[in-house]
């Protein structure tokens, strides 16, 4: 990973610009933990941040549908500074989804930005959205104006236990 980019991303100048970030890579890479870091600093020079995991925010959103409360959340979304979406591409969306997203990046394009983390490289995106008029339309809004990170390497986790663990293996 290129230092220089790191630093240059945790001044938030992308944030003012209304830029997104897009990360990929393998699990325990570190894509949350470079989301996260980069919406902590974003919090520390006073922009209002929104961390949700995919699944849950359509699940959440799903929810909220149902209930009444779909268009104050989509509000609440729409105005957030930064929205990091993590756990990006784990399945196809639906059709309500593929909706709704487009809908949050449509509000979002140009006046907030967006961090966008997953395994998924950003080539295989449009298979996971699912439906290619509606992915034409969600990706120009978010990648056209995105910085990519693209990460490479094992498993921070599996690294980190190695160093922990006297002995991984055990024989009864």
């Amino acid at each position: 990973m290129d230092r220089s980019q790191i630093k240059q991303l945790g001044t938030c100048q992308w944030i003012r610009e209304h830029l997104n970030i897009l990360i990929t890579g393998p699990t325990g890479a570190g894509k949350s933990f470079i989301a996260c870091a980069l919406g902590h600093r974003a919090c520390m020079e006073g922009f209002k941040v929104l961390y949700c995991r995919c699944p849950r925010l359509f699940g959440d959103l799903a929810i909220v549908r149902g209930d009444g409360r779909y268009s104050r959340l989509m509000n609440t979304i729409a105005k957030t500074d930064l929205l990091i979406i993590d756990d990006w591409g784990l399945s196809t969306l639906t059709d309500q989804e593929r909706r709704d997203l487009l809908e949050i990046a449509e509000d979002r394009h140009g006046l907030r930005s967006t961090i966008v983390a997953g395994q998924l490289p950003v080539e295989h995106w449009h298979e996971a959205i699912g439906n290619p008029t509606l992915a034409d339309a969600i990706l120009d809004r978010l990648v056209h104006n995105a910085y990519q990170i693209n990460l490479k390497g094992d498993s921070m986790r599996k690294k980190k236990n190695k160093k922990t663990l006297p002995e991984n293996n055990f024989t009864v």
